[in-house]
């Protein structure tokens, strides 16, 4: 079964692919599919677009705190599914409260007027706090299994190089020129005059707030550096793996071998590719319906126009088998009203994942959880 095959000696899954996919659905399904064999799991999201509450049937209940999910099958097999969303500012505050160099050294930067502006614009802090919350979770005790759900595609790459870019960061010139001021007594008064005019055009000690939260930041590189270094380990360890889910369209298809192609760049292991939403091909053919005359030429329309986009979906699951990783194939399922539309949904990918794998006709690779002819 898949789920043994991709998770039994995972400790991180990341879901990624492209928006509109029903990435989040995956992820849930993930979890949902691990947590009933018995897993611990914890499903995270980092998805700025927080629908993995609605993907769980959950309404607006989860936040920023952890919320257990109420499965029947989930308690039966003696697991358990945790949700959760990111906290940005709370891990920045743990992140600066962890490195510094002493406790007044911390309350320093999290008191700085810059501090909160800095850390909720400052390119990639969002991804990089994720990243250490990550770290964090694959070595918590209370769960066996963390899946994440990751932005859409090309923000999820900006999210795994992260940690990449926090050690260039603090390795740069940016950050040794920012500080020099304060590591330079010369500097320091020979930059007054300047500094003081700057005041005056851009606010009371704004320059100065922002060479004294640089310099309070340089201090704090050694343990940041290391934390990065650490972070960049974890991804490629064989422990981690990554679902990469995409519609059954031919766009979507180039995003994900775009996708493979590039964790594969980055030594990371893509362990399955989720197709969403497939049409199967009608049982019933269009000729036959036809032939039948009024009503049911209106009835063959539809099948028709089913089985074109049956057809093209196809074609795009042939070229997604080529990949060398195992394929999922989830169909389409009816729109529900409420919420009963989003459980049909996510049921579908368990049901797929949990499928028993089948060869493809080709010999490229496996597909799971879909026959054409359903």
């Amino acid at each position: 079964m898949i789920p043994r095959a991709v998770f039994d000696e995972a400790r991180l899954v990341l879901v990624c692919g492209s928006g509109g996919t029903g990435k989040t659905t995956t992820a849930a399904g993930a979890g949902l599919a691990a947590a009933r064999e018995g897993r611990r799991v914890l499903v995270i999201t980092v998805d700025p677009a927080r629908r993995l509450a609605q993907a769980l049937g959950l309404g607006d209940s989860v936040r920023n705190d952890e919320h257990d999910v109420d499965d029947q099958a989930v308690r039966a097999s003696g697991g358990c599914l945790t949700v959760t969303m990111l906290d940005t500012k709370a891990g920045w505050d743990d992140l600066v409260r962890r490195h510094a160099p002493d406790a007044a050294s911390a309350e320093r930067v999290l008191s700085n007027g810059l501090y909160a502006n800095i850390t909720s614009r400052f390119v990639n802090s969002h991804d990089y706090i994720a990243m250490e919350r990550l770290h964090d979770l694959g070595r918590d005790d209370r769960f066996d299994l963390v899946v994440v759900d990751t932005p859409p595609s090309r923000n999820a790459l900006d999210l795994l190089d992260a940690p990449r870019r926090m050690r260039e960061f603090f390795s740069g010139r940016l950050l040794r020129w920012l500080t020099l001021p304060y590591r330079s007594r010369a500097l320091t008064l020979a930059s007054k005059p300047f500094l003081q005019i700057a005041d005056r055009l851009l606010g009371a000690r704004f320059l100065s707030q922002v060479a004294e939260f640089f310099s309070l930041l340089h201090a704090m590189e050694p343990g940041f550096v290391r934390r990065a270094a650490d972070v960049e380990a974890t991804l490629t360890k064989p422990a981690t793996r990554c679902i990469v889910v995409t519609a059954p369209e031919p766009a979507s298809a180039t995003e994900a071998e775009f996708l493979v192609a590039e964790l594969a760049r980055r030594d990371m292991h893509a362990a399955l590719v989720v197709a969403n939403k497939v049409v199967p091909a009608p049982r019933v053919a269009h000729g036959a319906l036809a032939a039948g005359g009024s009503p049911w030429d209106a009835i063959a329309t539809i099948v028709e126009s089913q089985q074109q986009i049956a057809s093209r979906h196809a074609a795009t699951i042939a070229r997604l088998a080529t990949m060398p990783v195992p394929l999922v194939v989830v169909p389409r399922v009816s729109a529900g009203v409420g919420d009963g539309g989003a459980a049909s949904g996510l049921e579908a990918v368990v049901a797929a994942l949990t499928a028993s794998d089948s060869p493809d006709t080709n010999g490229a690779g496996s597909v799971s959880g879909f026959d054409p002819g359903d």
